[in-house]
């Protein structure tokens, strides 16, 4: 039991991790007091670049991986990697180290599940940005995929990571629902590219 508690704790810390904050430190720059506000991988993208941006991705997917791969690596029986996955994505939402702020828990939910099911992951990452390409938006993509995801799971027979699924559903809608606002509104962030960027720009 102490081993699960202590692997829970590290994987809190490690998503606790404000990797947008970080790296948006090195442009003396504060994501809390540009673009969204948010200081997630999209937020990164819109405020400091790509290259940024991709920086804090692989940063906050490598926090959901390594903290989902610790009952692995440590041979800890008796709870399921998800579980303490689920710590990382707390502390990115949550983080210690931000006074309780942080992402939308995307991208770290993805760490997650490329470390507990590459194929999966695979599927949920060709979603992601298939629907990205149609709407030109993260914040509908997002939204979009994680409930497609949750009717894929039931094919894995894997009743752990339906329930995670669904968990993980609710807390990124949840998450987003000014997304929600704006994209009812009509004015939703777009990324750069897209179907809807195009026929919006024509």
């Amino acid at each position: 039991m102490i081993e699960i508690i202590i692997m829970l704790l590290v994987a809190y810390l490690l998503g606790s991790i404000p990797s947008g904050v970080l790296v948006a430190k090195h442009f003396n720059k504060d994501l809390h007091q540009e673009g969204s506000g948010n200081t997630g991988t999209t937020n990164t993208f819109r405020v400091l670049g790509v290259k940024a941006g991709v920086l804090v991705l692989c940063m906050d997917l490598l926090k959901g991986t390594l903290a989902t791969l610790q009952p692995i690596v440590f041979h800890v029986q008796g709870i399921n990697p998800l579980i303490i996955g689920l710590g990382a994505i707390l502390g990115h939402t949550f983080s210690v180290f931000d006074h309780f702020r942080g992402g939308k828990a995307v991208a770290t939910s993805a760490g997650m599940l490329l470390a507990y099911n590459p194929s999966y992951f695979l599927i949920a990452c060709c979603l992601f940005i298939f629907f990205i390409y149609v709407s030109s938006m993260v914040s509908f993509s997002s939204i979009v995929s994680s409930p497609l995801l949750v009717i894929i799971s039931l094919f894995y027979h894997d009743w752990i990571l339906t329930i995670v699924a669904v968990a993980l559903t609710t807390f990124i809608i949840y998450r987003h629902r000014t997304n929600i606002q704006r994209i009812l509104a009509g004015n939703e962030n777009l990324v750069p590219f897209g179907l809807y960027y195009r026929k919006k720009n024509k």
